[in-house]
C-alpha cells in the first residue's frame, strides 16, 4: 500500500488549521478536493483519522498516530530533497545540529569550528532550543543530533555522554551574596533573579529546589542569552545562574560577581541525543564520532533533561 505525500501533507494542513476550508486556503486546492482526499485516505487505510462537528475536525486516536508518522515522513522528505540539492552545488553531506544554550555557550563553537575544519564541504545547520524542544525535534527527525543535560527520564531517543558543566551564582559586586565565593541556594531564595524562557530546565530546576524548600522563586525579567542575563544582573536587576564555563568568560566583560553555588544539582551532565546511531548519515555519524570520541553506537535508553 502506497500514501501519496500529498496526502499525508494536506492531512497534517486540516488538523493544523481546523477546518477544511482553512486548510483548503492555506493550501492553494478546492475544499471539496480537500475533503474527497480525507475520505480517500481514511478509506486507504480503512480506520477513521478525523471527528467533523461544528466546531471543527479533531483527530481520532488513529488519526493523531497518523499525523506523528506524517510529521516525521513528511520531514524525512525534505530533508532528502535538501541533501541531494547539497551534493548537487558541491556539498558533501548535510547536519541539522539543535542544541541547549549551555552548550552552545561552552563547547559547540570550538566543535563545529573543527568538524567543518576538516570537512570544509559540509553544510551544518545550528539551532538553539530548550532540552525538551530539542528531544523532540529528534523524535520528530526534524533534527539529526542533538546536545541537552542529563535531569528527568524520557523515553524514545538513544544517547551518549559528551560534557559536564557546573551552574554558578552570578550577583552585582555590589550585592550582599557577593561576600562569598560560595553560597547555598536557600541563601538567595529571597532575592529576585533574571530568569530564562519559560520551558528552560535551568528555570525548571530553581523552581523544584525553592519548592523543597518551601518558598517561592522570583523571577523578575526573563532574557533568551546569558549575555543578556549578565547585563541585567550588572544593572542590578536581580541575580542569575549560569554555567561556569560561560560565567568565566563573562567575568572580565561585565561587572558581576561569581561564586559557586553549594547544590548537587548544580553539577550536570551533557549528552549527545540522537534518534538513532544505525539511522544517522554518514556525515551524522562522523559528527557524533567526533563529538563523543567513540565509533561505538549508543544502545536505546532513558534520557535526563535539564537545560
Amino acid at each position: 500500500m502506497s500514501i501519496d505525500p500529498k496526502s499525508l501533507k494536506l492531512f497534517t494542513s486540516v488538523l493544523k488549521h481546523g477546518t477544511i476550508a482553512a486548510a483548503a486556503e492555506s493550501e492553494h486546492i478546492a475544499a471539496a478536493a480537500v475533503s474527497r482526499r480525507m475520505s480517500e485516505l481514511e478509506q486507504q487505510l480503512g480506520t477513521r483519522l478525523l471527528y467533523r462537528s461544528n466546531k471543527g475536525i479533531e483527530a481520532s486516536p488513529a488519526g493523531q498516530a497518523l499525523l506523528d508518522l506524517s510529521h516525521r515522513v513528511l520531514n524525512e522528505l525534505d530533508d532528502i530533497r535538501s541533501q541531494m540539492l547539497d551534493y548537487a552545488s558541491g556539498t558533501k553531506g548535510h547536519v541539522r545540529v539543535f542544541v541547549n544554550i549551555s552548550a552552545i555557550t561552552q563547547f559547540m563553537p570550538g566543535e563545529l569550528s573543527a568538524f567543518l575544519s576538516e570537512n570544509p564541504q559540509v553544510q551544518i545547520h545550528l539551532e538553539e532550543r530548550v532540552s525538551s524542544a530539542i528531544v523532540q525535534a529528534i523524535i520528530e527527525n526534524s533534527a539529526d543530533v542533538g546536545v541537552i543535560t542529563m535531569d528527568g527520564p524520557v523515553e524514545g531517543v538513544e544517547l551518549l555522554p559528551y560534557r559536564e558543566d557546573e551552574l554558578v551564582l552570578v550577583t552585582p559586586r555590589s550585592h550582599p551574596l557577593a561576600q562569598s565565593e560560595s553560597v547555598k541556594f536557600e541563601a538567595t531564595i529571597d532575592y529576585d533573579y533574571v530568569g530564562l524562557p519559560a520551558g528552560s530546565q535551568v528555570n525548571n530546576q530553581l523552581i523544584r529546589a525553592a519548592r523543597e524548600l518551601g518558598k517561592p522563586w522570583r523571577s523578575r525579567f526573563k532574557v533568551t542569552s546569558y549575555d543578556a542575563l549578565c547585563l541585567m544582573v550588572e544593572s542590578r536587576l536581580g541575580i542569575g545562574i549560569l554555567p561556569k564555563g560561560t560565567a568565566g568568560k563573562y567575568q572580565d566583560v561585565f561587572d558581576i560577581h561569581v561564586a559557586t553555588l553549594d547544590e548537587s544539582w548544580a553539577h550536570r551532565k551533557l549528552v549527545v541525543c540522537i534518534r538513532s546511531y544505525s539511522a544517522l548519515s554518514p556525515t551524522a555519524r562522523q559528527l557524533v564520532d567526533r563529538m563523543v570520541g567513540s565509533p561505538q553506537p549508543p544502545r536505546p535508553s532513558l534520557i535526563n533533561l535539564r537545560a
